[in-house]
């Protein structure tokens, strides 16, 4: 039996959402052990003159718990 635990987490990035989603995770992997998946809840742009700026991404990260 395994036991896991959902933590919400936000990333941005100027290149892309693909980009923020993956440093989201990179970054969420030097803390969080056993990562098993993310479910991108909301992504959405910063606008400045015109033009994207930021892609931000909320997402929630499961991680399965150590015995």
């Amino acid at each position: 039996m395994s036991v896991a635990r959902v933590t919400e987490i936000s990333s941005t990035s100027t290149k892309s959402f693909d980009d923020a989603v993956e440093q989201g995770i990179a970054r969420a992997s030097n803390t969080l052990r056993n990562i098993r998946g993310a479910w991108i809840k909301d992504s959405n742009v910063d606008v400045e003159n015109g033009k994207v700026s930021n892609y931000r991404v909320n997402m929630a990260v499961t991680f399965v718990l150590e015995d």
